[in-house]
């Protein structure tokens, strides 16, 4: 390291006399040469010509005497410590004081989400008391949708169009013809191999505990490890049997669901449909960015709770039955309202579309059923039991044959309409205790199912022995046929259970 002559410290800018060799800072001689004309050390004469720059590579500079000696450096870390201190507190403020902010903004968010809840009760309340007025007076309600809600509808006792008939009237001759020639596909259960069914599976905590219960529920044809559940809590939820998982929790509905269904259609958009008691039809479809289903529309053409939806053989109609005495049918493509009944004399508890997709049967609270021509809408037929104590007719479900229809008879009983004679073909008691929720045929229509109070049930159709019963979990409140029938789904509380072969 260089040392100047002159002030004996590193020089900054170092320069060489070419005369003595001695090694100066620039400045300093410099000012020395201007002054004098000499060299500083030596005496003799000296010109800045004669000063050559060092090039030598940057080194530390040593240490000021200040830092030499232990005090000073004690002194110096009390600085260094006393400022990070300094800098601590003042990042700690900043905390406390972000801390405070985030609170605030939670607080507020909360007192804002409470204020909406509000709004929106006030809000459903007002429609509601609008509704009733309007229902008192004969004014019919505009229908509207908090999402993409299609404008068109049709009024009460209209005809449905044209093309809509035609594609009804094509696809029952297609139905027809196939189903005419089929035969039960060697696939399919037996009689004797229910007979074996035991339980196989069970999907716990499903829903919200408050109010509990699923109250229906539908298997996806597409991929049968998917099934779709409406429950007590109002919410839908699809669920993946193959990975244990919820796939999707749909809200929305301020009530109980009453029915979900699939809208399955090569080439279209999978669609969940939903109806409640809240008077509403709640149709989702899935969104391809975010692979979420999302909300698709809103349909509030009924006045009175939806106790019946059914899709149309086609899948494009969607078919809804209402306590206010009307039933309706939509188009699944743009969710148009197509056909609306005139209002009957007594509100409808059910519903069911034939495989044809002509006819369509909606249960009574009175014990009848009421069978309709789609197309015209003129009734067909009217189904009345023998057994003269009313009842509800709560669930109905036509034979994949399309010959026969499956519906409760009495309290205790359900009874199979053979539909080419009008006239009730037998009647299965199922004893003074027992009180049906749901009825459902296999698509073999070898099978037909009982889900009730004390569980379900499973009987051979034409030779009507009771094939199994199933009692685990106490009530059966939905029940569905898997695939070629080799399980059996049903909903007990919370739970879905499933019943098939033993492994």
């Amino acid at each position: 390291m260089f040392f100047c002559a002159i002030s004996g410290e590193p020089p900054q800018d170092p320069v060489i006399s070419s005369k003595s060799g001695h090694v100066y800072e620039r400045r300093l001689v410099q000012k020395f040469i201007s002054e004098n004309g000499t060299d500083p050390v030596t005496g003799e004469k000296l010109e800045e010509s004669d000063l050559v720059s060092i090039k030598a590579s940057p080194a530390a500079p040593p240490r000021p005497p200040t830092h030499s000696s232990i005090p000073a450096l004690l002194t110096a870390l009390q600085n260094e410590w006393d400022a990070l201190v300094l800098e601590t507190f003042t990042l700690k403020q900043q905390y406390n004081s972000t801390r405070q902010e985030l609170s605030y903004a939670l607080y507020s968010q909360d007192a804002a989400s409470r204020v909406i809840a509000r709004l929106m009760r006030e809000r459903d309340a007002a429609r509601e008391a609008l509704a009733n007025v309007q229902a008192s007076m004969g004014i019919s309600a505009t229908p509207g949708g908090d999402v993409e809600m299609s404008d068109q509808t049709a009024p009460p006792g209209s005809v449905l169009p044209e093309n809509v008939i035609a594609q009804i009237d094509e696809t029952h001759q297609t139905l027809s013809a196939t189903r005419k020639k089929r035969k039960v596909a060697p696939s399919c259960a037996t009689p004797a191999q229910v007979k074996t069914y035991a339980p196989k599976h069970t999907i716990p905590s499903l829903h919200s505990a408050s109010p509990a219960g699923i109250t229906s529920i539908a298997i996806s044809s597409a991929d049968p490890t998917q099934f779709l559940t409406g429950g007590n809590d109002g919410i839908v939820q699809l669920y993946d049997r193959s990975t244990d998982k919820v796939l999707a929790s749909l809200k929305g509905h301020a009530k109980k669901i009453h029915h979900v269904a699939f809208r399955e259609r090569d080439g279209q958009p999978t669609l969940l449909l939903s109806a409640g008691a809240d008077k509403l039809a709640r149709v989702w479809s899935l969104d391809a960015a975010s692979e979420e289903y999302r909300p698709r529309t809103i349909i509030k053409t009924h006045k009175g709770e939806v106790t019946g939806l059914a899709v149309h053989p086609s899948s494009t109609l969607l078919f809804l039955a209402s306590q206010d005495k009307t039933y309706s049918i939509h188009d699944l493509n743009d969710f148009s309202q197509l056909f609306r009944s005139a209002p009957g004399e007594e509100p409808y508890s059910s519903l069911a579309v034939h495989p044809d997709g002509t006819i369509v049967a909606a249960g009574t609270p009175t014990s009848t059923i009421h069978v309709y021509d789609v197309r015209s809408g003129d009734i067909a037929a009217t189904l009345v039991p023998p057994d003269g104590s009313p009842f509800t007719v709560n669930s109905l479900s036509f034979s994949e044959n399309g010959y026969h229809l499956l519906a409760p008879d009495s309290l205790s009983s359900v009874g199979i309409w053979d539909l080419r004679k009008q006239k009730l073909g037998h009647s299965i008691p199922l004893g003074d205790g027992f009180k049906v929720n749901k009825v459902v045929y296999d698509y073999s229509a070898l099978l037909l199912g009982i889900a009730g109070n004390e569980g379900a049930r499973i009987f051979a159709h034409k030779t009507w022995e009771e094939l199994a019963q199933f009692q685990e979990g106490g009530e059966v409140s939905a029940l569905a046929f898997g695939p070629d029938s080799k399980e059996i789904w049903g909903t007990t509380g919370r739970e879905v259970r499933i019943w098939g072969l033993p492994e």
